[in-house]
């Protein structure tokens, strides 16, 4: 019998097979709520590994006798999601009592979908997020995610239209989780 798959902090090591299993994600995932070019211009702009959420130590991987089957974070700092382009703060550390941190980049492998792993990386980034003082959660999710993070007990706060590189447009939702 396989051994279970493992929780574990990621590390910079870890960048190739984590992108790599953000474009399989995407480009497996997203047809059943996106179109093909909004499909295809997600590949390209949102998998992309934030170096920042590996050197904080804030980004999840799990694995298991294959490899990286899910992966997802959460983060102190300004930025909200991979496709919100470059902002003046978003290398700035945000303030636990007034802001919520975000839940970043969350992926799971295709054949590896509603099997929960997606809710222990939520469970991790919420425990970690409240051992540093936060008291909320907020998130951008494309389409494909809203289900778990309702499952979770996210609530939608408002939608929103992602304009890619490209011009591509991708509507996503902007959800919070207060923390228990």
């Amino acid at each position: 019998m396989p051994a279970p798959p493992r929780l574990r902090v990621a590390t910079l090591e870890d960048a190739e097979a984590i992108e790599a299993l953000e474009k399989a994600s995407i480009a497996a995932l997203f047809g059943a709520f996106y179109d093909e070019a909004q499909t295809a211009s997600s590949v390209v702009y949102v998998a992309h590994v934030d170096q920042v959420l590996l050197g904080d130590g804030t980004y999840f991987v799990i694995e298991d006798e294959t490899g990286a089957v899910a992966c997802g974070g959460w983060s102190r700092r300004g930025k909200l999601y991979t496709g919100s382009g470059d902002a003046a703060d978003d290398e700035r550390l945000i303030d636990p009592a007034t802001e919520a941190a975000r839940v970043r980049a969350m992926f799971t492998r295709p054949d590896r979908i509603r099997q929960g792993l997606g809710t222990r990386i939520l469970e991790a980034c919420e425990s970690a997020a409240k051992a540093e003082g936060f008291t909320e959660l907020i998130l951008v999710a494309t389409l494909a995610g809203v289900p778990l993070y309702a499952h979770y007990g996210f609530a939608e706060v408002e939608h929103r239209p992602v304009t890619m590189p490209d011009g591509t447009i991708v509507d996503a939702v902007v959800m919070t989780r207060s923390i228990a």
